[in-house]
């Protein structure tokens, strides 16, 4: 028999049982959405985190207080760092291209009767090209400010319009703590990196942090919370934190154990995505169970099929059709099922994405490789379930079928 002739003969049968095709196609239409949405949104989710790693500042390293194996065992206070490590690495590591050491806190910020909860970061002039962040209007932080010790903040886009609404900000004045501060800069619109609302900044002099908000301090000099360091080139991220690591161990006496830990930005990156990757994989396979599902419902209406199509099956025998022919006829309907419901899902689980993408931060996206293995995989999965009901279809006996009828 014709394969053409085939396919439309299998076509007209699915046809005249629109609601039985349209029920057993639901298991794979299901599973193939399913697979499709968990894809591209484990997708999105890597090209979110991805976009905040490096919404942090172009190759960056991160030194923070506190031993790497801290959470194992305890390490032996103070775990600190001070500014003047952050000179020292500014001035003696050849790789480094910038430092921005940061103090960070959590205030009330008042101007007359509005007042917002903001993170007050305590940083130096080089916080602005290390971390990637512009002025709108006014100015940042100056060496001046931080001599002087200088009662000034540049505000996130966010407080601002918070705080002040359509009233221009610049040279006005609001309350930090008991102390008033003078307005000098508005940002540019950051967004959010890793849940923090990064335009609810308020940007302040280290110095003036540390002394007048905080009142942190050592033996040692004015404490960070931790150092930021721009690395010339990204060949050289390895080799400058090499270089970082030893300087400091040099500067704190360290002998054993590490009081601070120097975290990668690719590192950070590479852990993330690893993370976002395999669970990505978790809710594609936890969705595939629903194709699995659809296959054994596809098996069970063909085999049902076959029943009823006894007579059939016993005329196209006794006019010449082969035991092959009514073996392909079966197997075509069963990936006519799969492969339709395969492409049903797929606009399905493709809308659930495009959805998915305008609704959150995450830039949702399936990639035409991933819709062409699920249908692939639809079609696979009915050829596989569809050879147990058309052997059973082709070796039936003309007469006893025939008889049966």
């Amino acid at each position: 028999m014709d394969i053409i002739e085939s396919v439309k003969m299998a076509t007209t049968t699915l046809m005249a049982n629109k609601l039985r095709s349209s029920l057993t196609m639901l298991g794979i239409i299901i599973g193939n959405a399913s697979v499709i949405a968990m894809i591209g949104i484990g997708e999105g989710a890597q090209k979110y985190v991805t976009e905040q790693v490096n919404s942090l500042g172009p190759n960056l390293l991160f030194v923070i207080p506190g031993s790497p194996d801290a959470q194992r065992r305890p390490v032996v206070p103070p775990l600190t760092l001070v500014l003047a490590d952050a000179q020292a690495i500014a001035q003696q590591v050849p790789s480094v291209e910038e430092v921005a050491p940061t103090l960070n806190d959590s205030q009330l910020v008042t101007y007359r009767s509005n007042n917002a909860s903001s993170s007050i970061i305590g940083t130096t002039p080089e916080f602005l090209s290390v971390r990637s962040f512009d002025v709108a209007r006014g100015r940042f932080i100056t060496d001046i400010d931080l001599k002087r010790q200088e009662n000034v903040v540049a505000l996130g886009s966010e407080i601002a319009q918070r705080l002040f609404g359509d009233v221009e900000p610049i040279g006005k004045y609001i309350r930090i703590k008991n102390n008033t501060f003078q307005v000098i800069g508005v940002m540019q619109p950051k967004g959010s990196s890793f849940g923090d609302n990064q335009d609810m900044n308020v940007f302040v002099p280290l110095t003036t942090m540390a002394n007048r908000i905080v009142g942190r301090s050592s033996p040692y000099g004015i404490r960070v919370t931790f150092i930021s360091v721009s690395v010339k080139d990204e060949s050289q991220m390895k080799a400058a934190q090499f270089q970082i690591e030893n300087l400091l161990r040099l500067r704190h006496k360290i002998t054993k154990d590490d009081d601070f830990t120097v975290r990668n930005q690719q590192d950070l990156q590479n852990t993330l995505g690893g993370i976002t990757g395999a669970l990505k994989l978790m809710l594609a396979a936890v969705a595939s169970i629903s194709l699995f599902v659809g296959g054994i419902g596809i098996m069970n209406i063909m085999l049902v099929s076959v029943t009823e199509r006894t007579q059939e099956i016993g005329l196209r025998k006794a006019i010449g059709a082969s035991r092959q022919d009514i073996l392909i006829q079966f197997m075509i309907e069963a990936v006519i099922l799969s492969a339709a419901g395969g492409a049903i899902g797929t606009m399905i689980g493709i809308g659930g994405v495009m959805i998915v993408g305008t609704i959150s931060p995450l830039q949702a996206g399936v990639s035409p490789v991933a819709i062409a293995l699920a249908v692939g995989v639809s079609g696979g999965i009915g050829l596989f379930f569809g050879i147990v009901p058309a052997r059973q279809a082709a070796k039936l006996d003309p007469i006893v079928a025939l008889r049966t009828a």
